[in-house]
């Protein structure tokens, strides 16, 4: 009962990433190779460590189901694009971001396939890492489609459907390679909520055709390290995700002080609540996310709510990081002894 966990992203260690340089740049939608510390010859074993590193500080912290922290990544969205056929990322287009600004982005040439698998053998080393429940994420076929300059398909839906195909593919890959929890990441479901309901739920539910167990589509408003000011406090895509095949929906909550009455518009979905705003500098305490999840508790079942960071804690320094995650299990275990009393 409330189990926690991690939207994905986890501080990577100095020694890997120039982190001056991540958090001076804007999210990267193309590769971003001077963003690493290490060559090339070292970079596997070095991102190896870092996965190590980073299970053991969620495991420390006593999160549940765990992820590899995305410290492989320069981003949570440009790592696939190398992995895939008819993209040109050597003179990459212009799309507009969830704030309006054109940003370089991968142009779409020809039919988009995979050319090899990219998460199989980073999911196995994770499986080796824990005997916790894990999650990978992946950018979500709506997200790759409108941060893409479409040279190819005849229409923005028949795109984010060629996206869905190689994203279910990768899925296949994980589930195989024992990942319990496979998660979409859509954060522009929220930026473009009318593109979002011509063509969004169909993405996704192409993606996640004939996939077993948990299966996550998250979406939120921006990472706290680029919108420093106040968050919208409520979603305009949220309730049509009802009718999509995944599971799980999770959302952030803490930093726009969401009211939690929005939950009640997913009846048959399982939450993945953000409990942790990652826009405040201090840790919280065990009491402040108890207060949140009994919040969020007035309008889900306890067998419905995973406690969760809001998104982006890779742009946190390591120890805050650490220290908000032990504050969310132990937040959680109050509420949980409060529950298993009554």
């Amino acid at each position: 009962m409330l189990p926690t966990t991690v939207v994905g992203s986890f501080p990577q260690p100095e020694w890997l990433i120039d982190r001056a340089a991540l958090l001076a740049s804007g999210v990267p939608r193309v590769p971003r190779p001077n963003l690493w510390r290490v060559p090339d010859a070292l970079m596997t074993e070095a991102q190896d460590d870092a996965v190590r590193l980073a299970v053991r500080d969620m495991e420390r912290a006593g999160v549940d189901i765990v992820s590899d922290g995305e410290v492989r990544r320069e981003s949570y969205f440009n790592w696939l694009a190398p992995a895939l056929t008819g993209l040109d990322l050597e003179h990459p287009g212009t799309a507009l971001s969830r704030v309006g600004r054109p940003t370089p982005v991968p142009r779409v040439v020809g039919p988009i396939g995979r050319a090899r698998p990219a998460l199989a053998r980073q999911a196995a080393f994770l499986r080796g890492e824990t005997d916790r429940a894990i999650k990978i994420t992946l950018p979500g076929p709506f997200t790759l489609s409108v941060l893409a300059q479409n040279e190819h398909y005849p229409d923005a839906p028949s795109l984010a459907l060629a996206f869905a195909a190689v994203v279910n593919e990768e899925l296949r890959d994980l589930k195989a390679a024992g990942v319990d929890f496979v998660q979409l990441d859509e954060p522009y479901l929220q930026a473009w909520p009318d593109k979002a309901r011509e063509y969004g739920l169909a993405a996704i539910d192409r993606a996640l055709e004939g996939i077993p167990g948990p299966t996550v589509v998250h979406l939120c408003f921006g990472y706290a390290h680029t919108i420093r000011d106040k968050k919208p406090s409520g979603y305009s895509y949220l309730s049509e995700l009802e009718r999509c095949r995944a599971t799980h929906v999770s959302i952030e909550a803490a930093q726009p002080n969401l009211d939690c009455a929005i939950l009640r518009l997913l009846p048959s979905k399982t939450i993945v609540l953000g409990v942790l705003d990652l826009g405040d500098p201090a840790a919280e305490t065990a009491a402040t996310v108890a207060d949140r999840i009994r919040t969020a508790l007035a309008h889900v079942p306890a067998d419905r709510l995973i406690p969760a960071p809001d998104c982006g804690m890779k742009y946190l320094p390591r120890e805050l990081a650490v220290a908000k995650l032990r504050a969310l299990a132990a937040g959680a275990s109050l509420v949980r002894d409060e529950l298993t009393v009554r």
